[in-house]
């Protein structure tokens, strides 16, 4: 989490919305084999939780039921030139928005991995046109052959741990030339998410 407190949020509701509307993150774990990261989708649950599976011959698989994990939701980002700026004594800097969420990671049995899998591709199937596929089109055998080949997990979020790095310590004007530098530089999603989080100007 950056050290600047102007670029903190503490809203969980609102951490769960990033989780679902990015849908994919990070998990890192610290291993007897050294730091490992893995690259999986993921899906909010009830009471603060967060599913998602990894193949089964993944690095982590052997450690990470029953240890406390990392997981990293990296939102828009963009590079903020200096010459945007009014004032000639800023310099570059990097705008950004990162989630991370820590705590205790359980194992899925095998019925706890197939709601996790119908409840990811329902999230994700109703974000675009057209008849949703659903998991029983797939047939029985081949579902349970590729289920074999990975495992569920769920993460108790107990901290969640997120920076917001907008600019919100500029002035409004300034902050107003940077969007315009954003949005024609082609990074879109990142002057919205500082036009959505626009704090009361600091000077």
């Amino acid at each position: 989490m950056h050290p600047n407190p102007a670029f903190r949020q503490d809203d969980p509701d609102l951490f769960a919305r990033i989780v679902g509307d990015v849908g994919f993150g990070m998990v890192f774990l610290t291993t007897p084999d050294g730091p490992r990261v893995a690259h999986t989708p993921l899906i909010m649950g009830d009471n603060a939780t967060i599913g998602f599976h990894l193949a089964r011959g993944n690095a982590l698989v052997r450690h990470i039921e029953g240890a406390r994990a990392l997981i990293v939701v990296n939102g828009p980002d963009g590079y903020v030139s200096a010459r945007w700026y009014a004032d000639s004594h800023q310099v570059p800097t990097w705008n950004y928005l990162a989630l991370e969420a820590e705590g205790p990671v359980r194992r899925l049995d095998r019925d706890g991995l197939d709601a996790l899998l119908a409840r990811i591709s329902a999230h994700n199937e109703a974000r675009i046109a057209g008849e949703p596929w659903t998991m029983d089109k797939t047939p029985a055998a081949t579902r349970s052959r590729l289920m074999d080949a990975i495992v569920g997990f769920e993460m108790t979020v107990e901290a969640w741990r997120p920076t917001f790095k907008l600019s919100q310590n500029k002035p409004a004007a300034e902050r107003e030339r940077l969007i315009a530098g954003l949005e024609a530089g082609g990074s879109g999603a990142m002057a919205a998410l500082m036009r959505a989080f626009a704090p009361a100007d600091p000077r």
